[in-house]
């Protein structure tokens, strides 16, 4: 049985980050996935992710952020590509809301540069964006953000990993692993492979390979991206931002058009719950796009809202409290978990990916206790 020092179980964003880390430091690894890192089949794909550093979601995420914008550039520069686009990010929602106080908060903390807007002032400078008088919406501007191109990102990172030593290896599925005496044994379609530690970062698949006290906690959301033909306004040469907008019928985000596939708009609440993501409903239906078809017609004029271009699906693994599951567990010596990233942490992963590669080469969980994975299991 091929044996190595670890093996990451998952090879999206996460999964090839820490596999680029942990092989960076000389450690043998062994990453699997059933595809080829950046398809299109989990939780990396759909063209573009947010980046932003005011984090509305919690203040404890900002030091890290700060690491992950100096990694993103880290892997442009080693890449040769670029991958982050900082066109900023436009923030609305009631001043009595999550979003707007969330990123006020986090900004005065941490002492982030963002602008507050009113609705006439947010309309003036980004003329695309309409009623928001009808909702007494407020804004913020974040100047220092953007988005992330997704699947170069992930192949980028793949790509120096296995420049560093890591053996990633696709086409078989993982079925399951064993805790055996000071070892793993990580049963795959094609065979069986043993480690001494093991990192399990499995996206949608989570709650089949997580252990029960973890994986009962955690729901796999279908989410729809969608793309729409707009008017020039929108193109992020005219100064269009990544947007998100906190409405009582939920939140809603998307980026200024960039090429011929149009303006990308997507609903971040809601998505029906599934069980088997290997055969998650790819087809787009009329459910998928109303709620944002009536968005966009009420809010960004510009755009024709009754016909997307076209569309992706990808998933959300959400944990209950939407923080991320990040660390050592603490029932199995040597297994490491990296998931439940909850729809939010695909710009954080540069950051996470470091320490979970700083933990396990040391034996010390250096990751917040907002992320501890036994954080859920008193409430079983």
């Amino acid at each position: 049985m091929p044996s190595y020092d670890v093996i990451v179980v998952g090879l999206g964003a996460l999964g090839c980050v820490a596999a680029h880390d942990l092989s960076a430091r000389g450690i043998r690894v062994l990453g699997l996935d059933r595809f080829e890192p950046g398809h299109d089949r989990g939780s990396s794909h759909g063209e573009t992710r947010v980046i932003r550093q005011a984090y509305f979601e919690h203040p404890d995420y900002v030091p890290l952020l700060r690491r992950a914008y100096e990694r993103w550039s880290d892997i442009e520069a080693s890449a040769n590509q670029r991958l982050y686009h900082p066109v900023g990010v436009l923030e609305l929602g009631p001043e009595d809301g999550v979003v707007v106080p969330g990123v006020l908060r986090a900004a005065a903390q941490h002492k982030l540069r963002v602008e507050e807007l009113s609705a006439s002032e947010a309309t003036g400078r980004f003329p695309g964006f309409s009623g928001l008088h009808d909702n007494g919406l407020t804004a913020v501007f974040e100047r220092d953000a953007g988005y992330l191109l997704c699947e170069p990102s992930v192949r980028s990172w793949a790509a120096q990993a296995r420049t560093r030593g890591a053996v990633l290896q696709t086409g078989a599925g993982v079925t399951g692993w064993s805790a055996q005496p000071g070892s793993f044994v990580v049963e795959t379609e094609a065979g069986s492979y043993q480690a001494e530690q093991l990192l399990l970062c499995p996206g949608a698949w989570a709650p089949q390979l997580l252990p029960p006290e973890i994986a009962d906690h955690l729901r796999v959301r279908r989410k729809v991206l969608l793309w729409y033909e707009a008017d020039r306004v929108y193109h992020e040469e005219q100064g269009c931002p990544v947007w998100l907008f906190e409405l009582p019928e939920g939140v809603f985000y998307g980026f200024p058009l960039r090429d011929a596939r149009g303006l990308k708009a997507a609903r971040h609440s809601g998505g029906l719950e599934i069980v088997d993501p290997l055969h998650v409903d790819r087809r787009l239906h009329l459910d998928d796009h109303q709620s944002v078809d009536r968005f966009l017609q009420r809010h960004l004029v510009g755009v024709s809202a009754t016909n997307p271009r076209t569309h992706a699906v990808c998933m959300y693994t959400m944990s209950p409290d939407e923080h991320f599951i990040v660390g050592a567990s603490s029932t199995y010596p040597g297994l490491w978990y990296g998931a439940g990233l909850s729809g939010h942490g695909f710009k954080l992963v540069p950051a996470l990916g470091e320490l979970l590669a700083q933990g396990i080469a040391s034996g010390k969980d250096p990751c917040p206790d907002l992320f501890r994975a036994d954080r859920f299991q008193d409430s079983l």
